[in-house]
């Protein structure tokens, strides 16, 4: 899977667990491990928990893709999911407002990649 079909199925994937503010951040050229991060959020952690389990079951089942690790929890409102090609950051609304990373990477490119919104 291309790295643009990977970040449209995640997309389609965390959208269907209703996850808001959902933002693809374009990081070729800017970083060398990845071409993309998808950040969004859930507004508890156990929306934080499906909206990951929702992830890793749908690549999982219908493209056969895992992740190649996984970081963080739920619990402590940050899980991070690293596909190589996409990088997806979940949050809770707090930890997300804590960290910043739209901010921290705010040379790249950013867009919102669907999903609802605060």
């Amino acid at each position: 899977m291309q790295p643009e079909e990977l970040l449209a199925e995640i997309t389609r994937l965390v959208a269907d667990k209703k996850a808001i503010d959902v933002v693809a951040l374009d990081l070729r050229g800017v970083l060398g491990y990845t071409d993309y991060f998808l950040v969004c959020s859930g507004n508890t952690a156990r929306q934080a928990k499906a909206i990951h389990d929702g992830v890793i079951e749908g690549l999982k089942g219908d493209h056969s893709t895992l992740p190649r690790r996984v970081e963080g929890s739920a619990d402590g409102g940050w899980i991070l999911m690293d596909y190589l090609d996409v990088v997806v950051h979940i949050f809770t609304p707090e930890t997300r407002e804590f960290y910043r990373l739209e901010q921290l990477w705010g040379e790249a490119p950013a867009r919102l990649a669907g999903g609802g919104t605060s």
